[in-house]
C-alpha cells in the first residue's frame, strides 16, 4: 500500500477525532478544538490535498483526500474513530465512508454542510445564494484571476450574518485565507461540486450530528429538514450564535458537543 501524502498534525491520547477542514482554509482552523481536546482525544488534523502544507502533494479531489486520509487510518492501526468534517471536510468524511465503508469509523460530525452544495431543479438545499452548474462554472472560470479580492469575501461569509463576530475572528480567516493557491484551490471546489452524497446519507452506516450555525450565510433550515427525513440515525446540534463556523464562534459549546459525542457514541465493530 503507498505511504499517506498528507500532512497530518496527530497529537493527544484517546479516542481517535479526526478533524478535516473546509475549501481554502487548512488544519489551522481547528486549533482551538485540538488545545481543548488533546486529553481525551487522539487529535488527527490533516491538511487536504491543494491546501496547507499538502499543497499539490496529492491529487486534487475529494476522493483522493478520502483514498489518502483511508490509507492513513490503516497504516497507523486507527479503529473507533470519529469523523469530524467541516464543510469540504464533511465531504471528504461521507467519500471515505462511501469509498471504503465505516468499519474503522464510530461516527459523523458534520459542521454547517449540504450533502449536495450545487442547487437544482431537485434540489433547493444547496447554497443560499442559489449556486447552478452555470453559476459554478462562471466562478471556476473566474477563480484564479478573481483571487486577490476574494479573501476578505470568504471570510465575512464564514461567520454569522448579524454582524457581530470579533473583528480579530474575521481577520484570522482572511489571513489564513490568502495563503492559499488558487490554481490548486480551483479543482478542489470543482471536485466539491461534483459530489452528490444524498444516496449515501438516506443509508448511512454510523451515526450522523449535523452541527448547524443558525445564522449561516451559506445553508439553510431545509438542508436541517432534509437530513432529519432522510439519514436513518440523525442527530441535529443548533448553534444559535453562530453562522457557517460554529467551532469558531462558539468553542467551548462546539468542544463540549465534541466531547459528549466521544464519550456517548458506542465503539465501533473492527474493520
Amino acid at each position: 500500500m503507498k505511504a499517506p501524502k498528507l500532512k497530518i498534525k496527530d497529537t493527544g491520547a484517546g479516542r481517535p477525532l479526526v478533524m478535516l477542514h473546509g475549501w481554502s482554509c487548512s488544519g489551522v482552523f481547528f486549533a482551538q478544538q485540538m488545545t481543548a481536546m488533546v486529553n481525551e482525544a487522539r487529535c488527527i488534523v490533516p491538511d487536504l490535498p491543494g491546501h496547507g502544507e499538502t499543497g499539490g502533494a496529492c491529487p486534487l479531489t475529494i476522493e483522493a483526500a478520502a483514498d489518502d486520509l483511508h490509507r492513513y487510518l490503516i497504516d497507523q492501526d486507527i479503529e473507533d474513530a470519529i469523523l469530524c468534517g467541516w464543510s469540504m471536510g464533511a465531504l471528504v468524511a461521507f467519500s471515505l465512508i462511501e469509498r471504503h465503508g465505516a468499519g474503522r469509523i464510530s461516527a459523523v460530525v458534520s459542521i454547517d454542510m449540504s450533502p449536495k452544495v450545487l442547487n437544482s431543479g431537485d434540489w433547493p438545499n444547496g447554497t443560499l445564494n442559489g449556486l447552478n452548474d452555470e453559476g459554478n462554472q462562471h466562478f471556476l472560470n473566474v477563480m484564479i484571476a478573481d483571487w486577490p479580492r476574494l479573501p476578505p469575501l470568504i471570510a465575512s461569509r464564514l461567520y454569522a450574518a448579524d454582524g457581530d463576530t470579533p473583528a480579530e475572528l474575521i481577520a484570522f480567516a482572511r489571513d489564513e485565507i490568502r495563503k492559499a493557491d488558487p490554481v490548486l484551490l480551483q479543482p478542489m471546489w470543482r471536485s466539491l461540486t461534483e459530489q452528490d452524497f444524498r444516496p449515501l446519507l438516506q443509508k448511512f452506516p454510523v451515526p450522523l450530528h449535523l452541527v448547524a450555525g443558525v445564522q449561516s450565510q451559506l445553508y439553510g433550515p431545509g438542508v436541517q429538514a432534509w437530513h432529519a427525513q432522510n439519514v436513518p440515525d440523525f442527530t441535529l446540534h443548533p448553534f444559535a450564535n453562530s453562522g457557517h463556523a460554529p467551532h469558531l464562534e462558539e468553542p467551548d459549546a462546539f468542544n463540549k458537543l465534541l466531547s459528549a459525542v466521544l464519550r456517548d457514541t458506542p465503539t465501533a465493530q473492527k474493520g
